[in-house]
């Protein structure tokens, strides 16, 4: 179907309206459970808040340049786009350019701000397969064509991320592919196939490396080295529990002054639960569902297989992040080092979450005129 055959609509405003939500609320969460620990580290307690509000400002331009272009102009350059976000990744590692914090390799130094290209990467990953799967379409079903190149190019830039010891974005990279690929009706014994290649891999990236097996024994069994791997995970457990049904109040935790580690990022929800309690936590879970629901029902409704995936592609991104990042906190996975979209502190996670929604929300837009005429 070519560009004429679409007709512009207005885009979901449901859709819009809870990633604003989450936005605002994860600016809240992050001033409460960062004041303390800025005013300590770096004599401003408003330090991270007005970080998130000027990556938040950025991340809303994003969305709008997003929401104004028309998707379809994607196809053009999904190579060029996957070509220059491999380069990011690998400049990470020239010393100078890449800058390392906690063992790992991540970040881009671009002034007084550090760009996470892992983050960039799940997006171009997300328009890679959207254009291969709509043009593999007729052939999806065989090895050579529907799955093998596809695996080949995300096993690449997933394989470049590992490198960088970001296990939980390769992670996300490859839980969205297979999704998408079984989205896309790939058959299902080569789909299982690929599970069953990738659990020796998974099974040599744990055992062999000393801070992955510390993790997996942590998630075990945190008491068995409660003062060790397992600290954080336990305070995370005495934040909810503190936080019961309707929490202490906004800024009244505990926990965040000192006691949890990564409190304004990673364990961001923890904070929520002590000081919102269960209330907060399940109204954001809520968020993210409607969110999920109306990209599913956009990518269900968009008018050509590239937007269908598209949609589709971008959601299951922060979808997975999302049930992830809630996993690790609430003690059902172990730690990733995954941010909870649009709610965690971090400037790279919220402005390509942002410019994601930009994405889903253009495709939104349009409808086939066979469509709008019924």
């Amino acid at each position: 179907m070519h560009a004429p055959d679409f007709q512009r609509q207005h885009f979901d405003v449901w859709f819009l309206f809870t990633a604003v939500a989450l936005v605002i609320f994860g600016t809240t969460m992050v001033y409460s459970s960062s004041a303390v620990f800025a005013l300590e580290r770096y004599g401003d307690s408003y330090f991270f808040l007005k970080r998130s509000l000027a990556f938040a400002a950025g991340g809303f331009l994003l969305l709008s340049f997003a929401t104004a272009i028309d998707y379809h102009r994607y196809r053009r350059i999904v190579y060029v786009i996957m070509l220059a976000v491999a380069v990011l990744v690998g400049l990470v590692f020239i010393p100078g350019i890449g800058r390392s914090a906690a063992g790992a390799t991540r970040w881009l130094k671009i002034g007084p701000f550090g760009f996470q290209p892992s983050e960039a990467a799940k997006i171009a990953t997300v328009l890679f397969l959207a254009y291969s799967l709509e043009k593999k379409a007729p052939r999806i079903r065989t090895f050579a064509v529907g799955i093998f190149p596809n695996m080949v190019i995300v096993g690449l830039l997933s394989t470049l991320i590992l490198v960088q010891k970001d296990l939980g974005s390769a992670v996300i990279l490859m839980m969205m592919t297979w999704l998408l690929l079984f989205a896309a009706g790939a058959r299902l014994r080569y789909l299982f196939g690929m599970l069953a290649g990738l659990v020796p891999v998974a099974t040599i990236l744990i055992m062999g490396s000393p801070y992955r097996r510390q993790r997996i024994l942590a998630f075990l069994n945190p008491w068995n080295d409660q003062y060790g791997s397992g600290f954080q995970m336990i305070q995370s457990f005495v934040a909810f529990n503190e936080g019961g049904v309707f929490g202490r109040g906004l800024g009244e935790g505990q926990q965040k002054l000192f006691y949890l580690p990564e409190a304004h990022t990673d364990f961001i929800l923890s904070v929520i639960g002590e000081e919102l309690g269960l209330l907060g936590v399940v109204a954001i879970a809520a968020l993210f569902l409607i969110f999920c629901y109306r990209g599913i029902r956009i990518a269900l409704d968009a008018p050509d297989l590239f937007g269908r995936y598209l949609a589709l592609g971008m959601t299951l991104l922060i979808g997975l992040e999302a049930m992830l990042n809630m996993g690790v906190v609430m003690g059902m996975l172990p730690t990733k080092g995954l941010a909870l979209p649009f709610v965690s502190y971090g400037g790279s996670s919220l402005m390509m979450s942002l410019l994601a929604v930009g994405v889903v929300l253009n495709v939104s837009s349009y409808r086939s005129s066979e469509r709008h005429a019924e």
